[in-house]
């Protein structure tokens, strides 16, 4: 290595040591492909917990109206919530209760991706102004 490939090296190891004093230690690029990779990956934790919670939420009703449908004093009361609920989803479904199911699940899933958009949104400016 010549002389000048020495020097360069010196310098480049003179910023590096001030970049890492700075506080400065990692590019811009970097800092913006770790802020990419957090977002992404609390976009779509955030996007499937908000599908998957209504889709339990009224999975569970409706196993805990089936169950209770087993008791003989109140089997029409069950029957009559669990046809109710059933219903509801149908009107969402297009006469199918599944469809409904999953349009309920996928606008919720969409409502909290964007939520979460725009609470980083607000922490970036927040945390940088």
């Amino acid at each position: 290595m010549g002389d000048l490939g020495r020097s360069l090296l010196w310098w480049k190891q003179v910023f590096l040591v001030f970049y890492d004093t700075v506080g400065l230690a990692q590019p811009a690029y970097y800092r913006f492909m770790m802020i990419s990779i957090a977002f992404l990956r609390s976009l779509v934790l955030t996007s499937v917990l908000s599908f998957i919670a209504p889709v339990l939420l009224i999975g569970c009703i409706l196993a805990v109206l089936s169950l209770i449908s087993q008791i003989p004093v109140i089997e029409a009361i069950a029957q009559v919530g669990a046809g109710q609920i059933l219903e509801f989803l149908a009107v969402f479904g297009s006469g199918d209760v599944v469809e409904g199911l999953l349009v309920i699940g996928l606008t919720c899933g969409l409502v909290g991706a964007l939520f979460d958009t725009y609470a980083f949104y607000r922490h970036q400016n927040l945390r940088d102004g």
